[in-house]
């Protein structure tokens, strides 16, 4: 089983004591009010959590995927919303980790390892969700730079982030080469914030489509190659969905431990109802799938963090990642509508955590690829059958 060292641990505990005392009384609000959480983001780019896994040369924690990992999960179980200011930071930088030079680090990743900025993700289109290679959105050369045109949908913090790393079809001299991405900051002229989206759960997380009229763009913000962006996203995705698994096994974690303090304390018979076998059972299932992801997910971060940086991959890295994305986020969706049925008739009301729970784990098997697309994902990675 893969363990904590003791100063992970102690980082374990830290974030935890942190969220039990400043984000869980904030979470209901959050969900009800469904506004974005300044505060929050104050808090936690004092505390060095929205830079932690980013370089310490740009004001970054320099932590490794696995803290990163953590840090989501452990603020997850108390506020699947707050999770993502985490997670998204994190997603939003990636790609220019992965590919952005020196230059481009210190220029574009600075402030938002620092915290000053928030960051952003751009890929999804209308007609490019899971088939993320049909985007329409196009950068056209012009002069010495760009100019993109299109429409993005469901960016997370699309409208409250200042750097957004924006994929698309780049033509020069009328020629087709490909996806490529580019750092694109939210004061560019062109650059509007269209819908925001109303949603059935992480209330609070600005989901917004995102309109470039001819925005402008220079050389030095295009990162890496002409025609690399599509390689870039999916590698960016290979590291950042272990954060969506933190934070679908947070979610997890913090549905069990409501439901099995409820399960204690409630009476029914003239038992409490954790001395019915059947309910014994059902804790013990859910038990076993948090560990199993848990496991699972702990393990991806050290295989991803082993291959270390840059655009080139490996089966084992996109494998592992799907995997841990996958199997989290059903755990997620299963423990959380089982929390809701321990709880009963209250489960189902706003009074107690888990339906909010519930509705924020829904979103962990859709987005950065749904679970449908992880399978096939997993499926066309695995080992080579071994001939006899």
């Amino acid at each position: 089983m893969r363990g904590l060292t003791e100063e992970q641990q102690l980082f374990q505990a830290t974030v935890r004591r942190l969220s039990q005392e400043r984000v869980a009384p904030r979470a209901a609000d959050i969900d009800r009010e469904d506004k974005f959480p300044w505060d929050l983001v104050a808090l936690f780019r004092d505390s060095g959590l929205l830079g932690l896994g980013m370089p310490e040369a740009c004001g970054g924690g320099g932590a490794d995927m696995l803290t990163t990992a953590l840090a989501i999960e452990e603020v997850a179980r108390v506020s699947g919303t707050a999770s993502l200011l985490i997670a998204v930071q994190h997603l939003g930088a990636l790609p220019i980790m992965l590919a952005g030079t020196a230059e481009q680090q210190r220029r574009f990743l600075t402030p938002v390892a620092r915290g000053e900025q928030l960051a952003a993700f751009a890929l999804t289109e209308p007609e490019a969700g899971s088939d993320a290679g049909a985007a329409r959105t196009r950068a056209v050369a012009d002069g010495d730079g760009w100019r993109l045109t299109g429409t993005k949908i469901f960016i997370t913090h699309g409208s409250v982030a200042k750097t957004l790393v924006v994929f698309a079809a780049t033509e020069a001299d009328g020629q087709s080469r490909g996806m490529s991405a580019f750092v694109v900051p939210s004061d560019a002229p062109g650059f509007h914030v269209g819908h925001v989206e109303e949603k059935l759960g992480i209330h609070g997380s600005e989901t917004a489509q995102l309109q470039f009229d001819g925005v402008r763009v220079a050389r030095d913000q295009l990162l890496g190659r002409v025609g690399e962006g599509f390689k870039i996203a999916m590698r960016t995705l290979d590291r950042s969905r272990l954060g969506i698994a933190a934070q679908a096994l947070g979610l997890a974690q913090g549905a069990f431990d409501a439901a099995q303090s409820h399960l204690a304390q409630r009476r029914q018979f003239g038992r409490a109802l954790t001395e019915f076998q059947g309910l014994q059972w059902m804790l013990a299932d859910m038990a076993t799938r948090i560990e199993a992801s848990r496991q699972l997910l702990y393990t991806a971060c050290d295989v991803v963090e082993a291959a270390g940086f840059g655009i080139d991959s490996s089966p084992e890295v996109t494998r592992m990642s799907a995997m841990a994305k996958l199997m989290a986020s059903d755990t997620a969706m299963q423990v959380t509508t089982d929390a809701v049925q321990l709880f009963g008739g209250y489960g189902y009301i706003r009074d107690y955590p888990v339906e909010r729970m519930m509705r924020d784990a829904k979103i962990t098997q859709i987005y950065e690829g749904t679970n449908q697309v992880q399978r096939i994902v997993i499926y066309r990675n695995l080992p080579p059958v071994a001939s006899s």
